[in-house]
């Protein structure tokens, strides 16, 4: 006789695999299987209504303040349950159908994933098999980890070439340092920017024998505008959309994947996990409205960027749930601050510490993992993937 706790994820993946799927598998999944969801911010009158319509189903919840005088309720309930509370939400009007709403979409992202194929450089990518590796190359005189290294067209190119031959599924090419402490009077401008990128995007793209999708790094418009006039594949925004108000519209005319990043110069806040959701929720709606497509929209939690080091660790235990908006989701930790404050190591010493963070944000849902050492992280990858992605 034995006895074995299952894991959520784990087990509906087994219930919906192919091999087992039928009526009474997806009945189980359906009503077997429990969700739970946290709402954060609701009033008075909308705890009043949920209340009411939860003491009608068998829905367990639990209520308690929140940061700014609303409600905070933690729910869990079968699949079935909770769209039978999303649809009397929705149809009640006012604030209970925004948050019916905002409970659907919290729900389909977290059951089908919703965006899990990528379109890319002509090519699909199916994200259920495998994760992509993206090579960080910095064409610049001062990023934290490589600053200076390859900020040479022959040596930029060379190490092009040597993370394909490494493994790289992308290169993320970038020409202004975005790395701790950087202030707004250092960037550089638009055009010393462009001057760095444009002519290695435009050597690789001319390169019948070089394949891989090209990644720009930049939150300027006038930048972007040229690297994917150019054939770039991919706009990559530390600031998801919110530094330059013409970038989104400049994703939008290419039709390119985008990659949005949280970021924030304040380090303060009410609820660290639910702030960078709305947060995140706001550069998808910036995106949506330029006319961006949805399934092209990749979201980056933002590791290092507007957070402390203990809110970076809080991070990266709840990717989970900032996968469940239903977006790709890129993790870049390599060789960051959270590694070389939690081991005290110097920041060309830590290939196993960016491992562990990668090795786990796999296993958390992240689709896609920003390295700077290609070689060894393709490995760390693949043996994940053969445990995870199966």
């Amino acid at each position: 006789m034995q006895v074995v706790y299952l894991d959520y994820n784990l087990t509906r993946q087994e219930l919906l695999d192919p091999g087992n799927i039928n009526e009474d598998t997806r009945s189980f999944s359906r009503h077997g299987l429990h969700h739970i969801l946290k709402l954060h911010h609701l009033s008075r009158d909308l705890l009043g209504a949920l209340d009411n319509l939860l003491s009608c189903k068998t829905i367990s919840h639990y209520v308690y303040p929140d940061f700014d005088q609303t409600g905070c309720v933690i729910i869990s309930g079968s699949e079935s349950d909770l769209n039978f509370l999303t649809r009397a939400l929705e149809s009640s009007g006012g604030c209970c159908t925004k948050l019916g709403l905002l409970i659907n979409k919290a729900l389909d992202g977290a059951i089908n994933n919703a965006n899990n194929s990528l379109l890319l450089g002509g090519r699909y990518y199916n994200l259920d098999e495998k994760t992509l590796v993206m090579g960080i190359l910095n064409v610049t005189p001062d990023s934290f980890s490589d600053g200076g290294r390859f900020n040479n067209f022959d040596k930029a190119l060379a190490q092009a070439y040597q993370m394909a031959e490494d493994g790289a599924d992308i290169i993320d090419i970038g020409g202004e340092s975005t790395r701790p402490g950087y202030e707004k009077a250092e960037r550089v401008s638009a055009a010393e920017e462009i001057n760095r990128v444009l002519p290695l995007i435009n050597t690789l793209k001319k390169d019948n024998a070089f394949r891989l999708p090209i990644s720009i790094d930049t939150y300027k418009a006038e930048t972007a505008e040229q690297a994917l006039a150019a054939g770039a594949d991919l706009l990559n925004d530390v600031w998801g959309f919110k530094e330059d108000q013409n970038i989104a519209t400049v994703a939008a005319k290419y039709n390119v994947p985008v990659c949005l990043m949280h970021n924030r110069r304040s380090t303060l806040y009410n609820d660290l996990i639910a702030d960078i959701i709305q947060e995140l929720q706001v550069s998808v709606d910036l995106a949506d409205q330029a006319g961006v497509e949805t399934n092209t929209i990749i979201l980056d939690p933002g590791i290092g960027f507007g957070k402390e080091h203990h809110q970076n660790l809080d991070v990266m235990l709840h990717l989970r749930e900032i996968k469940a908006l239903g977006f790709p989701l890129l993790l870049g930790t390599s060789r960051k601050r959270i590694v070389g404050n939690t081991l005290n190591l110097p920041v060309d010493d830590r290939v196993e510490g960016t491992a562990a963070t990668i090795a786990y944000g796999i296993s958390a849902g992240v689709d896609i993992v920003r390295v700077h050492d290609v070689k060894e992280m393709r490995r760390v990858v693949d043996m994940t993937d053969a445990l995870v992605r199966r």
